[in-house]
Formats: structure tokens, sequence, C-alpha cells
């Protein structure tokens, strides 16, 4: 492996060592400096191990190796007859395409791993966000990486940087972040809409007065080195977990952490309040839902594929006398019986106006989600209403006790169900796909309480 010569033009030593001496060479004491080195996570590992490990159980390593991603791409591009080109593996293996070692991921298997997925290099080499949504980054392709830390420790790995992209308060940072995550397709549908829905919401606002960034809630803050090393500064360091909805369906590196990190996210998403009253015969049960806690709308991302639904059971003696949500034996809640089903997420509809999962083919998306709060209270200007409410009712004596719970499933089954039944993903994954339950929004009213409405209140977010 070549040796290459840094700006001040020493030669760089072997194998990124550290200040204090510490040796991180490869087997057979090859140095790996040079740039396609450096675009390896594993070279990364030996200096910033924690953020390695952190990074190799997260859902951007997970990008281009998830069975879901491949089969709606190769679908995609079957479907399209490869016109879809790189609309997908630009996202979720951008380094790959960049080197020109694919074009449509239907070839990936054939890539080096380490070009696969949302990569160290991937990020902390960017030096512009030249748009709004479908991956504008550029990156310098040199051997220098950015980061928030203004002054970065000299090493023998690599030249350092700071950026203001990579710093998490800032708002170039969420741009980094966020042009990834709002995607638009070649027919104009905004598909993705994450980026969009966090600028027009409150948490946009400079932190000073209290904004929070990407970042913020995606990559929790601690005390410690940013390197391996005796002697290492403490800095304020991230975790590269990046939870959010998504989970890895097949064999993964810590995939019960990244459940329970999801968990722990979901958790504080949305509070829920419920009210029961009764006029003679007719009982109603009003669900107000409020998003609290996400950032951006809830559902987001790749809505058209979430399933959030409302359950809501009432029983009066042990006894059920009415239901609505309960996920059936099939788990497969769109194509439930139940007339009442509250369900949040996008709908696509093709150029007939025929419900679809093909984005591709998609020509209108219509959305029932709760939206990010854009003020503080109703009265700071700007601000729209965040909550939903809806009355599910039946006739029959009143209930007792009444329990509410709010669901999600990242991808739904009728989405895998059709994937399956056309060839493109493996059955047994059917079953990997499991729900989840928000614990604010777990709420028991009782008649014996005495109260008409129960609410709940949301636990503190780590910073």
């Amino acid at each position: 492996m070549k040796r290459v010569v840094s700006r001040a033009g020493r030669a760089l030593l072997p194998a990124c060592a550290v200040l204090a001496g510490v040796s991180c060479t490869r087997p057979g004491g090859d140095p790996p400096v040079d740039v396609e080195a450096l675009k390896d996570p594993s070279t990364c590992r030996r200096c910033h191990p924690s953020h390695y490990e952190e990074w190799s159980g997260s859902m951007h390593a997970y990008a281009a190796q998830d069975p879901v991603f491949l089969a709606m791409n190769r679908r995609g591009q079957e479907q399209t007859g490869g016109a879809l080109g790189d609309f997908c593996v630009r996202c979720h293996a951008p380094l790959a395409v960049a080197a020109g070692l694919t074009r449509d991921g239907l070839n990936l298997h054939e890539v080096p791993q380490h070009l696969q997925g949302v990569t160290c290099y991937f990020c902390h080499n960017v030096v512009a966000v030249e748009g709004t949504h479908n991956n504008p980054l550029r990156l310098a392709g040199d051997g220098t990486l950015r980061g928030g830390i203004r002054n970065p420790v000299a090493n023998d790995a690599h030249d350092s940087a700071y950026s203001p992209l990579h710093a998490r308060g800032s708002a170039e940072a969420a741009a980094l972040c966020g042009s990834c995550h709002d995607i638009v397709t070649p027919a104009g549908v905004e598909l993705e809409r994450t980026f969009a829905e966090w600028r027009h919401s409150l948490y946009a606002r400079p932190s000073t007065v209290g904004g929070l960034t990407c970042q913020a809630c995606h990559m929790d803050g601690a005390d410690g080195p940013a390197a391996a090393g005796a002697g290492m500064p403490v800095r304020r360091v991230h975790s590269h977990q990046f939870p959010g909805v998504d989970l890895a369906l097949t064999e993964f590196p810590h995939r019960d952490d990244q459940r329970e990190r999801v968990q722990r996210l979901l958790d504080t998403t949305a509070l829920a309040e419920l009210c029961v009253s009764n006029d003679q015969t007719l009982v109603a049960l009003q669900v107000t839902l409020e998003n609290v806690a996400a950032g951006h709308a809830f559902p987001s991302g790749a809505a058209q594929d979430r399933r959030i639904w409302v359950e809501v059971r009432a029983r009066r003696g042990g006894a059920e006398v009415y239901r609505t949500g309960v996920l059936p034996d099939d788990r497969d809640i769109v194509r439930s019986s139940d007339a009442d089903l509250w369900l949040l997420r996008d709908e696509l509809f093709d150029a007939d106006g025929v419900p679809t999962h093909a984005f591709w083919g998609a020509r209108r998306v219509q959305t029932e989600h709760l939206p990010a709060p854009t003020a503080r209270s109703p009265a700071e200007p700007g601000w729209t209403q965040t909550h939903r409410t809806r009355v599910f009712s039946y006739t029959g004596a009143p209930p007792d006790e009444v329990e509410l719970r709010v669901h999600i499933m990242p991808v739904g089954v009728d989405v895998l169900d059709e994937l399956v039944a056309e060839g493109y993903l493996d059955p047994t994954l059917r079953d990997a796909v499991t729900p989840m339950s928000l614990a604010a929004a777990h709420l028991t009213w009782r008649a014996a309480d005495g109260v008409r409405c129960v609410g709940s209140a949301p636990a503190g977010r780590a910073p």
C-alpha cells in the first residue's frame, strides 16, 4: 500500500499512530492512510473503536444489506426497464455509485463491503450541501476527515478539519443529514419529507433559543475521548447508532441494542389523552394524539411503508364490549376488516388514482400524520395545531375500563406480502417485522377513578 504525504510535506507514519504513540497498524504493518484505505470503516475502527461499533449496528451500516431495500430496488428496476437507475442506491451505497461500481444497485453483492451503506468517509468527507433532497452532498475526495471539533488533535492517519456541517448544533449540520432524508421521485412526488418537516418546525430555530438539530435527537451526547490512546482530551462526543424507526430484519451486529434505542426514542414521541362519556346508550371514546418530540411529522421518512395505528379496548366486568385497532392474526393491519381503524401513514396513488406501493409509479401522496409543532403556543405567530382527535363510539352499556395503545411497524406486512408474492423477498422475513408500542401513549381509564379523561406526560430525553 502506498505511503502518502501530508500537507506539511512529511511522510505519514505507519497506520494512524496517534498522539501518545498509539499503534493502529494493520497486520503486516501497512499504513492505512491513503484515501482508499480511509474509505474502509475498518480503518477507522483502530483509532475510533466506540464510534465504529456504534455505526456497525446502525441502519446506516445496514443500508445496502436491507432485504426490503434490495427487493424494492430490484422490483423498481424491472418494472421501469432500468429507468430507475441509481435513484435508490445513490443513498444506500453512495461511495459505490461515486466509484462507478454500480449503476442500479443490482450488483451490490459484487461491490466491496466497505463501499456499501452510508460510511464514515462518506459523511466525514463532505464539504458542501448542494440541494435539499436526494443526496446532494459533495465530497472532497481527499484525505481530510471533517468533524465538529474545533481543535482536533494532530494524528498520522489523516488530516483533520473543523466543519460547521458536522457541528451538532448548527443548521448546516442539519442540512447535511436532512438533505439525504428528503426524497423526491423523478415524477416530482415528495416521497420522503423529514428534512422539510423539520425546517418548518420550531425545532429549526437556533439552538440559542431552544432549537434542536437532527443530531440532537439521533446522536446522543456524552463526554469522552474522540479517539483511542493515552492522554486524549475529553470531548463532547456523540453516538453513531442513529436510532430512528427502522430495524435490521436479518442477523446484524447489536440488533437487540438497536431495537432498545429505537424503542426509547419512540416512547416519548407522542402524548395521548383518552376521554370517556356516554349519553344513555351511546358511548363515546375520544382519543387525542399529539406529536411532542419527533422533531418532524410522525410518521416520517418512508411513511408510505410505515404503519402507525390506535388500539382501543373497552371492557365491562372484565368482558370486552368494544375494540378497534387490534392486530389480526396475520398481522396485516391495513387489510383488516376494522371499520373504525385509525391508521397514520402516507398512501401513494398512481396516475389512475389507484393505491400503489410502487413509488416509481406514484403521482400523488395522501398523508395522515401528526405534524411537528411550528410554535410553542397558540399565542405565538405561526402556530399550527399539532394534535389529532378521533371519537370511537358504540351502542351499549358504558365500560368500567378502557385501554389505549399506539403501535408502529416500520414497514407494513401488506408491503412485504406484495414483494413476497412477486418473488422479490424471502417469505421468512415477513415474520421479522414486529410491532412496537409507544409507552407515553399507553393509557388506562377506569370508571372507579371518577374522572372523564386521562392523559400522558413524556419522560425526559437525554441530551
